[in-house]
């Protein structure tokens, strides 16, 4: 294909029951783009998911020989790319129709590298659940470290940038690792708050523990070369933050009535 402007990179791993829902998200984005789907090693029937786009010129497989994880395999499909940003989604979130479009738009005005929006909290079954989330429309590497509010499916990032900071540390959270280090080089990201990600929950996803998760975010700041003291200290904001985020969705889910 030419004149890729976004390059969707898709890491499944026995997500043949939802990713057609993700695809068809992709498709109906009002920009050019190509959809890289990573196949990590699922054993469930995924090429028979993926059949009806077998003759689309817009998307293409990558199989990994083995189960190499989400971090490798986003990048992986990042360095197979050809558009000039790069946009992730999950293989059980899908997007509004205006998300990406709506992206470009602001990244462009605001000359900025990386952009993330609101999502809407959406049940297994993929039913909402009422709530919302936003973003601050401004994200510094600073209010970063306070409280991760860049979720991995609402990025658009500029590929060149995708490339200079691969995710790596999957064991940690890689996707915040990746933000923190954009944003200390290039300054802040810009964020749309209208929820144009619809963000399926699921109990067995990779940080579906909490207590697991809270492991994986203080590795983060280790990572980033804050000692103990100051990775407790940036940690305990980022739970209270966490705390606060699900309390005002929830308001808000029963403010509508």
């Amino acid at each position: 294909m030419e004149n890729v402007t976004v390059s969707v990179i898709v890491p499944v791993h026995n997500g043949a029951a939802t990713i057609g829902q993700a695809v068809e998200s992709a498709l109906v984005q009002k920009v050019p783009l190509e959809i890289i789907v990573v196949d990590d090693g699922s054993t469930d029937d995924l090429e028979g998911a993926l059949a009806r786009y077998a003759n689309l010129p817009q998307l293409r497989c990558l199989h990994n020989e083995r189960n190499l994880g989400v971090a490798a395999s986003r990048n992986r499909g990042v360095e197979a790319a050809r558009g000039e940003y790069i946009a992730f989604l999950d293989a059980d979130d899908w997007w509004e129709p205006r998300k990406l479009a709506a992206q470009l738009q602001v990244m462009r005005r605001r000359n900025v590298v990386l952009s993330c929006t609101g999502r809407e909290l959406m049940r297994a079954d993929g039913s909402s659940t009422g709530r919302f989330i936003p973003v601050r429309e401004k994200i510094t590497y600073r209010s970063l470290l306070y409280h991760n509010c860049i979720n991995c499916s609402s990025v658009l990032i500029r590929a060149d940038v995708a490339r200079e900071f691969p995710m790596e540390h999957d064991e940690a959270h890689e996707d915040y690792i990746m933000w923190l280090h954009i944003l200390k080089k290039y300054g802040e990201a810009a964020g749309l708050p209208h929820s144009y990600l619809k963000y399926r929950m699921a109990a067995n996803s990779k940080s579906g523990s909490k207590l697991h998760s809270a492991g994986m975010t203080y590795r983060v700041y280790r990572y980033m070369g804050y000692g103990p003291l100051a990775s407790l200290f940036f940690f305990a904001s980022y739970a209270l933050h966490g705390v606060w985020k699900y309390a005002v969705a929830r308001r808000r889910s029963r403010g509508k009535g």
